[in-house]
């Protein structure tokens, strides 16, 4: 009985979430339609997603204790699985709370340069690829929220970024008035690689509101399906 029960909670959660992308696919297409005569579906060349942080680096902490990297993780989770539903199959570069140093790293700072280290050259490795990379965003004080998506310093990740800022804000945040910005060069990921990439801040774990969505699965399941979405309608 509990085994058929959790059977239809999953099964429910699929239709879920099929509905969630077939509307942010349809809001999006709508709204390119004046300026396109054609909508691209889908894009070609592998996809890596990377959870920012984990293991000992939990990055940020939200209002409520919950690491950042723990939520990154099960954004991407989500993303990769809404993708699956249109045949995409990402690179995950963790699929777990763990970080990625080598074994000869001892302290903190020593485990998180090699985890950088190691990231950078997974992402190099994907002939042809693409990285969206997911965060928390905090700031002193609770007045701060909404998406905000930056770019790598490399061709074509400028154009991605506004598109799926203007996604997230066509299908999901109508009043988010946020520009995309370059990623500064303080963060070494993004700055040590060469192919499109974007980093996106999801939300803020310091706004009251926003970290209770954020730390909600089906919240964290609209956000993929915007996420997926706007990457199937991207030119590329």
């Amino acid at each position: 009985m509990v085994i058929l029960k959790r059977g239809i909670l999953l099964a429910g959660a699929l239709i879920g979430t099929v509905i969630l992308l077939a509307l942010a696919l349809s809001r999006l297409n709508s709204a390119m339609e004046p300026a396109m005569n054609h909508v691209v579906t889908q894009r070609t060349g592998p996809l890596v997603l990377d959870a920012g942080h984990g293991g000992e680096d939990g990055g940020a902490v939200s209002i409520t204790g919950v690491p950042e990297s723990r939520i990154n993780l099960s954004i991407v989770l989500s993303l990769r699985d809404v993708l699956g539903l249109y045949g995409v199959d990402p690179i995950l570069l963790r699929e777990e709370d763990i970080s990625l140093h080598t074994g000869d790293a001892n302290t903190l700072r020593e485990k998180k340069r090699s985890d950088l280290k190691n990231r950078t050259a997974a992402i190099e490795a994907v002939e042809g690829g693409t990285l969206i990379s997911i965060h928390q965003n905090t700031y002193p004080g609770s007045r701060y929220h909404g998406t905000h998506v930056f770019y790598a310093p490399t061709d074509g990740s400028q154009a991605l970024a506004d598109h799926v800022q203007n996604s997230i804000k066509t299908a999901l945040q109508p009043d988010n008035e946020r520009a995309v910005k370059q990623i500064p060069d303080t963060v070494y990921i993004m700055n040590h690689i060469t192919c499109p990439a974007i980093l996106i801040e999801c939300g803020f774990l310091t706004n009251p509101a926003e970290e209770a969505m954020l730390r909600d699965p089906d919240y964290q399941r609209k956000l993929s399906a915007v996420i997926a979405a706007a990457w199937l309608t991207a030119e590329g």
